[in-house]
């Protein structure tokens, strides 16, 4: 007696309501008692997967445990009921497909009556698992509009927040975390704390709520900026744009918000909302600001703390000799002290001072790290953005209108199949038309930038002063450990500069000596 083959089967509802579960249990009965109706057939599992969408196959536990175990042969077939319960997305219907049918495993789709086997069955797959996919589109695209239209009649899509549960649709006030939500705006508006403040106050009074279990600047700038507490209502903050993929991102104009006023039971008055949303506007630097600050000092965000791995932050006081001590920070310890961190502050000077050592130490090799940089930096020029799998896909599109021609002129498809299709292969067509011409202006754009930034390098490196332009350029990151080391990475050389060192004398003028200096390449 042969062998029989090894059967499985897949199933997966797209909800997890109680109606979808009794679904899922009658297709698991309906597959286990289809396949063990066949003589020649060895039931392995029925794969379920239950609250998954269709439209990717990442988050699908149970499908993916199923092409793992069908590489690894324990299944030699595989039955799903049709395509759009097997995958909704055209390239990983005939990926995983493909992919299964070179190590000659079966896919048979029940209601589309197709077998992966058979010859002629990538073509109908591509063409069903294309309809699917677009199925899928257009019901996205649905459920959207209806969201949106439940939107302008008022009713809340989201979670509960500070101050406000979310139930049925509707925003219910909450007693016990609205005075949090007032006292916040009390302590920025009357009495001009900032948010850092804030945030420190609320955390030593002991005062949280269930969904802010850590107050930071971040938590109290939200609180302050959401409409929500002067009783409005702003929806689409986030939009999903990719119906494949389901990643939710910042609505940046993409698509209409929806924005209705006096929703709900406020918790702040509208006069001092608007007050509030002034004084932000007031205390917020304008770009021209942040950029400067950014770019203030020739290590801003290059310095890492060795203890906590957070960044560091300049300090600046005037001495009473009017002389100015300035300081870098870790800044977790100077927002929680020692709790935070326990690192300690490197004055500027130190910083300068062994860049400067370092400088004076590699002035002899300059030009070997001007090769360096300009070899790191140039390779990138050497591999330019391909688009031979473009122009390959391109070609294999035109071969397959070609294919649906025959098949018309043959009555093996008919004219609305044709349409379809053709539409089809012209939308992907133009879709990678438009990627070539985007890779080639990329490629042209990178080799022009990459040619002027090794110029700028060799201008910067041969300049024989000691300037923080240097350091700036130079430096691409300095770890600060706890006491007197650091380790400095440098633009172009494949090891760390680890550095010892040692001051002497007052605050107001002290010296650094530097104590010793090697290669570490394990800190890489």
């Amino acid at each position: 007696m042969p062998n029989k083959l090894k059967v499985a089967a897949y199933c997966r509802v797209s909800t997890d309501k109680n109606d979808q579960a009794h679904s899922l249990a009658s297709q698991k009965s309906y597959f286990t008692n289809y396949i063990t109706n066949h003589d020649h057939w060895q039931l392995v599992r029925v794969y379920a997967d239950e609250g998954i969408t269709g439209t990717s196959t990442k988050k699908r536990v149970a499908f993916n445990q199923m092409i793992t175990d069908a590489q690894q042969g324990e299944i030699n077939l595989i039955i799903t009921k049709e395509i759009s319960r097997f995958a909704r997305n055209t390239l990983d219907s005939i990926y995983y497909t493909r992919t299964l049918k070179k190590a000659g495993i079966g896919v048979i789709f029940i209601n589309d009556n197709l077998d992966t086997l058979g010859d002629d069955s990538e073509f109908r797959l591509t063409l069903m698992a294309s309809m699917a996919q677009e199925e899928s589109r257009k019901t996205s695209e649905r459920v959207k509009w209806g969201q949106k239209r439940r939107m302008e009649q008022g009713v809340v899509f989201g979670r509960d927040l500070l101050g406000y549960t979310v139930k049925d649709g509707k925003l219910i006030l909450s007693p016990q975390e609205a005075p949090i939500v007032k006292l916040i705006f009390h302590k920025f508006l009357t009495e001009g704390k900032g948010t850092h403040i804030i945030a420190r106050e609320l955390y030593e009074a002991g005062i949280f709520a269930k969904r802010v279990r850590h107050w930071s600047n971040t938590a109290i700038l939200r609180v302050l900026r959401n409409e929500k507490y002067v009783g409005d209502l702003l929806q689409k903050k986030t939009i999903t744009k990719d119906f494949l993929d389901h990643k939710k991102q910042y609505n940046r104009g993409e698509e209409e918000m929806v924005y209705i006023k006096e929703h709900h039971e406020a918790i702040i008055d509208r006069a001092m909302w608007d007050r509030t949303q002034a004084e932000l506007a007031r205390r917020s630097p304008s770009d021209q600001q942040k950029s400067k600050h950014s770019n203030r000092y020739w290590c801003s965000g290059k310095l890492i703390c060795g203890e906590c791995g957070g960044h560091f932050i300049h300090k600046s006081k005037k001495l009473k000799d009017g002389t100015a001590h300035s300081t870098w920070r870790c800044a977790n310890n100077a927002k929680h002290g020692t709790l935070g961190c326990s690192n300690g502050s490197i004055n500027d000077k130190v910083l300068a001072s062994c860049m400067h050592y370092i400088i004076k130490h590699l002035h002899h090799n300059q030009e070997h790290l001007i090769q360096a940089l300009m070899h790191d930096i140039a390779s990138v020029q050497n591999v330019p953005i391909n688009t031979t799998h473009l122009q390959r896909s391109i070609e294999a599109l035109h071969e397959k209108k070609k294919k649906a021609i025959d098949l018309l002129i043959e009555g093996l498809i008919t004219n609305d199949e044709f349409s379809l299709m053709k539409q089809q292969y012209d939308d992907e067509i133009s879709a990678f038309e438009q990627k070539v011409a985007q890779s080639e202006n990329a490629n042209n754009l990178q080799i022009k930038g990459v040619t002027q930034y090794i110029n700028q390098i060799k201008q910067i490196l041969l300049y024989d002063e000691n300037s923080q332009i240097i350091y700036k350029e130079l430096v691409r990151e300095i770890v600060i450990y706890n006491g007197t080391i650091l380790s400095i990475r440098l633009n172009g050389l494949p090891s760390t500069l680890q550095i010892s060192y040692a001051t002497s004398g007052r605050r107001s003028s002290f010296h650094v000596q530097i104590i010793d200096m090697c290669f570490e390449d394990a800190l890489l």
